[in-house]
């Protein structure tokens, strides 16, 4: 069962490394914002790139799966953090393109086991990690 469905066009642009530049536009307008590749990649950094935005799009996703399971037990979600680092390189098996995603969930003062058992709740739960599996890490003390 769909409960929503949206679309994103890319448009202009050059493709370099195999990436996509230009204008990425979503269908309501809500999203209009120019691609651009990281200085690490030959370009300017001189706005978002696709995998910051995949990134943000999984940090978010994982981080409302992670607070909903957390209060399903009564607990307060809010000092949940969750850092999504992208790694985009070369596939040895094929010389074309991967991306890597590894997770860092912070949970301030949360008890160890419970927030373990929350944490894979929401790898259950979040189709991101259903669509790329992560490395995920997670931290109860508070940050430094």
């Amino acid at each position: 069962m769909t409960l929503y469905v949206t679309s994103v066009t890319v448009t202009g642009g050059s493709s370099a490394h195999g990436r996509a530049t230009g204008r990425a536009v979503s269908a309501d307008g809500a999203l209009d914002l120019e691609l651009r590749l990281p200085r690490e990649l030959g370009g300017d950094s001189g706005g978002p790139n696709p995998e910051q935005l995949f990134a943000a799009a999984y940090a978010a996703c994982f981080q409302a799966a992670l607070s909903l399971a957390a209060r399903r037990h009564h607990l307060d979600p809010s000092s949940i953090s969750v850092a999504v680092t992208v790694a985009f390189g070369r596939d040895p098996a094929d010389d074309g393109y991967q991306v890597r995603a590894d997770l860092a969930v912070t949970w301030p003062d949360a008890d160890p086991d419970v927030a373990a058992l929350l944490v894979a709740r929401a790898e259950a739960l979040c189709p991101y990690t259903k669509m790329s599996p992560a490395t995920i890490s997670l931290s109860v003390d508070e940050p430094a």
